[in-house]
């Protein structure tokens, strides 16, 4: 029976743990927000109530793993979600009746609280360390105040060293599954965002850039919205990396990628689409509007000095090749097609230049701004 009802113990205790993290999307530590704490206390306060009605008998004495998630909780969140869930817990302790007795486990459970806080914050020692002086200061001060409780001695002796071990099984459990999930959730976090970002410049990848590029057109054709795009390439590239070397070519990209961030629209969406090739999808935007942000983008980047690694400034242009439905062009799937032939014809005429592609009569006609 004692088997049984431990194995629910730690049954229920996993999968809170489990349950916890696949809810909260930013795993629990001091700098997170308030209400990811609070929510933690919560959490953490409902499931050391969960655990103490499951607990363990032992005949007419009782133990639980009621201290693990405020444990956990007071470790890696602090102060604030140790509080809310020790609030939890007192009335959930009080609710079973109110005894002297009740009155010591609160006080054993704020004391191992306490020590929990001082050991995660202030303590520069390794986490297997630190849970072991934890479980231990837990241990010893159960094992104190069962001894000062218990008239009948005797059960003591099954229940002490079964406590022990259940104890110190449970926190470790519980560090390791939660350490565990909040790895893989970080590691998963980072794929999805190195998925969609391109790692030199921080802006949107292609693949990002297809995503948002493909929802954005079947919501203009729903909505009868304007969207404008700009292709943007740096001229002359190869000749930076061929006389300064690819590391400062690499500087130069990222820079012009902040720049062109600065450059626009707040809500516009930015992307490097592969080498030295960037797009801008204006939200909303007018083929005038365009325009004037093209050349904003323009002259920002002839004017812009781009220091190397040596401290050297070069200055670098750009071609722009604009394209906007409907104004442009009244298909708005061929709008990147449109873009990419302004860009051709804005390298073709001269290079630092803006140039839009004209669809009239199904033949094109460039212009150049």
């Amino acid at each position: 029976m004692i088997l049984k009802e431990l194995f629910a113990n730690f049954a229920i205790l996993t999968s809170l743990i489990f349950l916890y993290t696949q809810l909260i999307k930013t795993p629990l530590n001091r700098s997170s927000k308030l209400k990811h704490k609070i929510h933690a206390g919560v959490v953490a306060g409902i499931s050391s109530d969960i655990l103490m009605f499951y607990s363990i008998n032992i005949g007419d004495t009782i133990f639980d793993l009621r201290h693990i998630p405020l444990i956990l909780v007071a470790f890696y969140g602090g102060i604030t979600p140790i509080t809310i869930a020790l609030l939890f817990f007192i009335v959930g302790r009080l609710m079973i009746g109110f005894s002297f007795a009740s009155y010591i486990a609160i006080g054993y459970i704020l004391t191992v609280s306490v020590i929990t806080l001082f050991l995660a914050s202030k303590v520069k020692m390794s986490l297997q360390m630190k849970i072991a002086i934890i479980l231990t200061a837990n241990n010893v001060l159960l094992s104190v105040m069962a001894v000062f409780l218990v008239e009948s001695k005797e059960p003591l002796y099954l229940l002490l060293p079964t406590y022990w071990v259940a104890s110190y099984s449970a926190g470790v459990l519980a560090f390791y599954m939660l350490v565990y999930l909040r790895k893989t959730k970080l590691l998963l976090d980072k794929y999805k965002l190195e998925s969609t970002t391109d790692g030199l410049t921080g802006l949107n990848n292609v693949r990002k850039f297809d995503e948002v590029f493909n929802t954005l057109t079947n919501n203009v054709r729903q909505k009868e919205e304007k969207l404008s795009l700009l292709y943007i390439d740096i001229d002359f590239f190869k000749h930076i990396n061929d006389t300064y070397g690819h590391g400062d070519g690499d500087i130069v990209l990222k820079e012009l990628g902040a720049l062109l961030s600065s450059s626009t629209r707040s809500f516009d969406i930015v992307s490097r689409n592969g080498g030295e090739e960037f797009s801008v999808i204006l939200l909303d935007c007018s083929l005038e509007r365009a325009n004037e942000i093209s050349e904003r983008i323009r002259k920002n980047v002839e004017q812009f000095p781009f220091t190397l690694s040596s401290g050297e400034e070069i200055n670098i242009t750009v071609s722009i090749g604009v394209a906007s439905y409907p104004e442009t062009t009244n298909d708005v799937s061929v709008l990147i097609e449109e873009a990419d032939k302004a860009l051709y014809q804005a390298k073709r005429s001269g290079r630092n230049r803006v140039c839009m592609n004209y669809e009239v009569n199904q033949l094109p006609i460039l212009t150049s701004v």
